[in-house]
């Protein structure tokens, strides 16, 4: 199956489980990886046939924008429900980065895959 990427899609969310995260917005850093076939949209050369990458990262901004996690675990759950749903993904890799919340490290965060690739 062929994949449609968006790297680093950097979206302001309010993130954490400690009381002074639940009052600032942080931002995170999503990379997606989704199965896609795109011989289809290559041949008819129309938007309609592929997997908009336009219309899924603004749906991702504003969910994720949106949103007030705790957890970047549940965030990714529900983030890849809703993706898969609305736009008929069968498979993606989905990896969450929170910067600066090690000092030590660049980012920290997590990876799912879910759904199959076909």
């Amino acid at each position: 199956m062929d994949r449609v990427f968006i790297n680093q899609l950097r979206v302001e969310t309010i993130i954490g489980v400690f009381p002074w995260e639940r009052e600032v917005r942080q931002q995170l850093l999503l990379d997606l990886e989704m199965a896609w076939d795109n011989q289809t949209p290559a041949v008819s050369g129309r938007l309609e046939d592929a997997l908009d990458y336009g219309a899924v990262s603004a749906r991702v901004e504003a969910f994720v924008g949106g949103s007030s996690y705790e957890l970047l675990e549940t965030l990714a759950e529900d983030l890849a429900a809703l993706l898969q749903q609305e736009f008929n993904i069968p498979w993606l890799r989905l990896s969450v980065t929170k910067p600066g919340a090690v000092t030590a490290a660049a980012g920290v965060g997590i990876c799912i895959e879910r759904g199959a690739a076909g």
